[in-house]
């Protein structure tokens, strides 16, 4: 059952949720029709327009989850946010998901997720999932490279709170599924593995370990979300974590 709070004006609604409501039941979103400070990954701020896009945060209370294996929540929320953008798109185009979980469409950003988890013991008591989603917005003011909107490649109006809704359901639907057994956890898997932006072939990356640019191919993305690339020049594969390694436009 979602539960929508929707707020005018605030500074981040992630923070909003973990300081206000911190014992919030599953499905709580928090959305804001302006944000002051959004966050994106790597302490990034997030451009979005007061009222034209969806700026939220949901709390979610993975029942068992082990630490261990929280990137399965990522997975979950990336691809339910991916088949949401899918359905607001034209033929013949589909959103993928840029390692670990931005949502990309062609070469372009449309959405962006930060997942903050709080850990009991071993286990992940909670996950405030933060999610901004282009939509409605015609222009980007911010030294981002290349953010997009489902109005900029549609020509089309969204009305935002019934899109808040529909993420907010379907985010809670696919990480219920994904946690509700190892075969669909490893379906999940398979399936974000197919969506990944740039699993297909060449291209070039920045080694942030060894500050060199490289070609290199996707070979893998393991249960605890780190990635495998083979340098073309080597052939040699090497395993990252997050921030480090970088895609190149």
């Amino acid at each position: 059952m979602i539960s929508l709070i929707k707020l005018d004006s605030v500074d981040s609604t992630s923070s909003y949720l973990a300081r206000h409501l911190p014992d919030a039941p599953h499905g709580t979103v928090v959305a804001a029709r302006e944000q002051s400070a959004g966050r994106g990954q790597r302490g990034n701020s997030w451009e979005a327009a007061p009222g034209l896009n969806v700026t939220m945060s949901l709390m979610l209370r993975p029942a068992s989850l082990a630490a261990v294996r929280q990137f399965v929540l990522s997975q979950a929320v990336a691809l339910a946010v991916a088949d949401t953008v899918d359905t607001l798109l034209p033929p013949g185009m589909t959103a993928s998901v840029k390692w670990p979980n931005d949502i990309y469409v062609g070469d372009r950003k449309i959405a962006g997720i930060l997942i903050e988890n709080v850990l009991d013991g071993t286990r992940v008591s909670r996950s405030i999932v933060g999610l901004g989603l282009n939509v409605n917005q015609a222009r980007f003011l911010s030294p981002a490279p290349n953010p997009v909107s489902i109005f900029q490649l549609t020509g089309l109006t969204h009305d935002v709170e019934s899109l808040t809704m529909s993420l907010a359901e379907n985010i809670v639907t696919l990480t219920e599924r994904a946690l509700s057994s190892p075969d669909e956890a490893e379906a999940l898997a398979e399936r974000y593995f197919s969506r990944l932006w740039r699993s297909d072939g060449w291209w070039p990356f920045h080694d942030n370990l060894r500050d060199t640019d490289m070609i290199a191919r996707i070979d893998s993305v393991d249960p605890m979300g780190f990635i495998t690339l083979t340098d073309r020049e080597s052939l040699t594969p090497h395993v990252y974590a997050f921030k480090e390694i970088s895609f190149l436009l």
